[in-house]
């Protein structure tokens, strides 16, 4: 496991000055990874990290060899239009060049002249995806929101008697997930109302979103190799925010018995930021699991595990109606919850899903499943606000919704906060619902 270094110190400042501001995503203890190139050019994208209100360009910096060792190795890989070579290096790669840029970035350093050409605005650049996703995950590791959820789909059974036995998740659409921006278009397949005799056809009606922390691995493994859960960890290589958007009518007629299928995989989308397992460090907490629930069977169970697999990261909800944008209104918030009310831990997702021999390839992705905590406030998704559609949801400018209308864009946050430590976040990941075609 990631543990915390030098790194990670609080009173490390950078010569880039926006850093140094106590409320911003990207502070020099955090130093995410992304895929970008500027507005309205012809460049090739290639890797950048954010730090305060900019991003240091990694063409300059490979290109300028004031690393040395692993660290200069990585930041090659880095320059890409993927970071699919670099992830795919390891733990020591990946900690090697993030302390390097940690150095090189002080206040202080010797690099700075050096660097300073290659810093951009955010606010002059646009992304691409952080790398190729060859196949993704998704996962249901919220007890909350599946004891609501099945709640409304299965009154009567509303929590399967494995789910607290084994991480449950399904296969994914990889060629639909898109960066932070992504616009699409309301879905069409079938549904049945409960007095109808036959389906229908047509355009989803109850559109939702599901608040989520998606998972990149890194370093894979071998066809018919299993990971184990004390160096699970040593395979994923960081995190984002990701929306899988859902049709709830769509999902309510197709998922039995095989799960999800058309609704779901017509759009997600991601935060453009990786923000890697070690800069996390400082905000693991311990991982416990009901007295009186099954314990894991010992494939799934470490003291480590146990000790500090749990990430304590805050996340929120937020939506502007298109009649908010034409007015100038702020977008409304409308829930907030944390990646720690998790039934299942990364390393645990990690290891099941490999347990049977399955291979990782770097830029893999899982995503954790709808995250929502013990308070009705804290549902990540609309399903459960609305309580299936029969709660409006009353926005700060007085619009109500049950589920998503045309032109609602949501937005979702990510950070964490720590006494003794810096606030990092994740920037935010963007997605608009459109009309039907």
């Amino acid at each position: 496991m990631s543990l915390i270094n030098e790194t990670h110190d609080i009173n490390l400042t950078s010569w880039v000055s926006c850093a140094n501001d106590a409320s911003t995503d990207f502070p020099i203890q955090n130093l995410p990874f992304a895929v970008f190139r500027r507005k309205d050019s012809n460049e090739e994208f290639r890797g950048g990290v954010a730090i305060g209100s900019q991003v240091l360009d990694l063409n300059v910096v490979a290109n300028a060899n004031i690393f040395t060792g692993l660290a200069q190795e990585a930041v090659v890989a880095a320059n890409a239009a993927a970071l699919n070579e670099f992830m795919g290096m390891g733990i020591e790669y990946w900690s090697a060049l993030r302390l390097a840029l940690s150095k090189a970035l002080r206040a202080g350093s010797e690099h700075q002249a050096t660097l300073e050409t290659s810093l951009v605005s955010q606010a002059d650049i646009e992304f691409s995806m952080p790398c190729h996703i060859g196949d993704y995950t998704d996962f249901y590791t919220s007890i909350y929101h599946a004891t609501a959820v099945g709640s409304l789909f299965r009154p009567d059974n509303p929590l399967l008697p494995n789910y607290k036995w084994v991480p449950i998740g399904y296969h994914g659409r990889a060629s639909s997930i898109d960066v932070s921006g992504q616009e699409f278009h309301r879905p069409k397949g079938q549904t049945k109302a409960p007095d109808a005799e036959v389906p229908s056809f047509g355009p989803a009606k109850r559109i939702d979103y599901e608040l989520e922390m998606g998972i990149y691995l890194g370093k894979g493994n071998e066809l018919g190799d299993a990971i184990s859960i004390k160096n699970a960890e040593d395979h994923v290589f960081g995190f984002c925010v990701f929306n899988d958007w859902s049709a709830r009518d769509l999902q309510a007629w197709e998922y039995q018995p095989l799960g999800p299928f058309l609704a779901k995989n017509f759009a997600s989308t991601v935060s453009p930021w990786i923000v890697t397992t070690e800069a996390l460090a400082p905000y693991r907490t311990a991982w416990t699991r009901d007295e009186n629930d099954p314990q894991p069977l010992e494939y799934l169970d470490s003291e480590e595990n146990r000790k500090q697999g749990s990430f304590d990261v805050t996340m929120d909800v937020q939506i502007e109606t298109a009649k908010m944008r034409k007015e100038g209104v702020e977008a409304s918030k409308v829930s907030q919850s944390s990646f720690k009310h998790s039934y299942w831990t990364v390393a645990q997702m990690v290891t099941h899903h490999t347990v049977n021999g399955c291979n990782f390839i770097p830029g893999d992705m899982l995503g954790s499943g709808t995250q929502s905590g013990p308070e009705h406030i804290e549902a990540g998704s609309m399903l459960e606000l609305s309580r299936g559609g029969k709660e409006a949801i009353t926005l700060n400018n007085g619009e109500q919704r049950k589920f998503l209308e045309d032109g609602d864009k949501v937005i979702m946050r990510g950070w964490c906060e720590k006494s003794g430590f810096a606030r990092i976040g994740f920037g935010s990941v963007e997605g608009t619902l459109l009309p039907a075609k």
